[in-house]
C-alpha cells in the first residue's frame, strides 16, 4: 500500500501549497545568502547581524539548504509541495525548541538568539499552514478534493448519504 494512495491530484489547492513553498523558499534563501556574503565566521556561538537575525556561516548554509528544498517543492508542486510544506514547518518549530534549549550555551552552534527562536516558531507554523491549508481539518467541506478522495462512495452522486436534494448527507 502506498502512503500517498489516499491524496487527490491536480486540484486548485496546489496553487496554495506552491506559493507557500516558494515565498517562504525565498526568504530563506535570501537570509542565506546574504550571511555568506558578509563572510561569518562559520562555527561562531556569538553570530552577526543579518536581516536582523543573529547568524553565523553555519547558519546561513542550513537556511539555503533549506530553501532549496522548499523551492524543489514548489516546483514540483502538488501534495509533494504540501508535504515538504508540513515537514519543513514541524522541522523549524522543533529547531525552535531545540535552539530555545542551548541559547546560552556552548552548544550554541547555529548562533541563535531569542529573535531567530521565535523567528524559526513563526516560520515553521507559517510553512506548516500552508502545507496543511485545506488538507487537514476535522470539518472539510464536502466539496474539497481531500474529502471525496477519503470518501469515494458518499462524494459520488447518489452514494450512501447523499440524497438528491442539495447533494448533502441528512
Amino acid at each position: 500500500m502506498d502512503l500517498r494512495d489516499e491524496l487527490p491530484v491536480d486540484h486548485r489547492l496546489a496553487q496554495v501549497y506552491r506559493i507557500g513553498a516558494g515565498l517562504c523558499g525565498a526568504a530563506l534563501l535570501v537570509f542565506g545568502c546574504l550571511g555568506l556574503a558578509d563572510g561569518l565566521a562559520f562555527f561562531s556561538t556569538n553570530g552577526e547581524q543579518v536581516a536582523g537575525l543573529s547568524s553565523n556561516g553555519l547558519l546561513s548554509l542550513v537556511s539555503i539548504v533549506f530553501a532549496v528544498v522548499l523551492i524543489a517543492g514548489a516546483v514540483i508542486g502538488g501534495n509533494t509541495a504540501s508535504t515538504v510544506n508540513i515537514a519543513v514547518g514541524t522541522l523549524f518549530v522543533l529547531s525552535g525548541f531545540v535552539n530555545l534549549a542551548v541559547l546560552d550555551s556552548g552548544a550554541n552552534y547555529l548562533a541563535f538568539r531569542m529573535p531567530n527562536v521565535i523567528f524559526s516558531f513563526v516560520t515553521g507554523f507559517v510553512i506548516a499552514t500552508f502545507g496543511m491549508y485545506g488538507r487537514v481539518s476535522g470539518k472539510l467541506p464536502h466539496d474539497n478534493p481531500y474529502w471525496r478522495s477519503r470518501h469515494p462512495q458518499a462524494a459520488r452522486p447518489g452514494g450512501p448519504g447523499r440524497t438528491a436534494i442539495g447533494g448533502r448527507a441528512t
